[in-house]
């Protein structure tokens, strides 16, 4: 694994996740779609206050950010979680934790001598 800083380009899939991820409500929705099952916006309102429009708009956020996609089945349009990225914003994650890692590892090492 490279130490090397990640492009500007790397970023703007973990920033514009954490963005859409941002709000109690699309967090929600998303939980509703990790299930594995596509669902519609019927589904998504059911047992909550929201309206259908609510959900639509906080569907379109997710969607302009990659994190779920419309599938249509007939008539009816659903939507499902894309995985990928969620896995980029892990990814990310999992970088910046290695380098806070690395560094403590280091003042350890420093702090030993």
């Amino acid at each position: 694994m490279s130490n090397a800083r990640p492009r500007f380009d790397a970023l703007k899939t973990p920033a514009a996740v954490f963005a859409a991820l941002g709000d109690e409500t699309r967090l929600s929705v998303l939980a509703k779609l990790c299930q594995g099952v596509p669902q519609s916006i019927s589904r998504l309102t059911a047992g909550t206050n929201l309206s259908r429009q609510a959900v639509t708009k906080h569907l379109r956020v997710l969607a302009n950010a990659g994190v779920v996609r419309n599938v249509r089945a007939g008539r009816e349009s659903l939507f499902e979680l894309e995985p990928l990225p969620i896995e980029e914003v892990r990814d990310y994650l999992d970088r910046v934790s290695k380098q806070r890692d690395d560094a403590l590892a280091r003042l350890k090492s420093h702090v030993e001598k």
